[in-house]
């Protein structure tokens, strides 16, 4: 089974490049099965992490970026793949 990760933050004014390249430098305890990076209109920053655990396993998470780099607290969620489309 894999759980995947998803961490979505808003950088403030001008700094969705600074979050980007934060959230691009993070090193997590163990190697996930996949890391993706993408950004969305809002200066956002969303990062999706699969892992082959269950999907309440204790598996690393990113942690939150420097208060000065987001205008919001940091949303997290946690979802379990149910088909693929290729």
């Amino acid at each position: 089974m894999s759980v995947t990760l998803m961490w979505e933050a808003a950088a403030t004014d001008g700094d969705g490049e600074r979050l980007l390249s934060w959230a691009r430098s993070q090193r997590l305890d163990g190697e996930p099965q996949r890391v993706e990076y993408l950004t969305a209109p809002g200066e956002r920053v969303l990062v999706i992490t699969w892992w082959d655990a269950a999907y309440d396993a204790k598996v690393p998470e990113l942690p939150d970026p420097p208060e000065e780099l987001v205008r919001r607290r940091v949303h997290r969620w946690r979802f379990t793949s149910v088909s693929v489309r290729p």
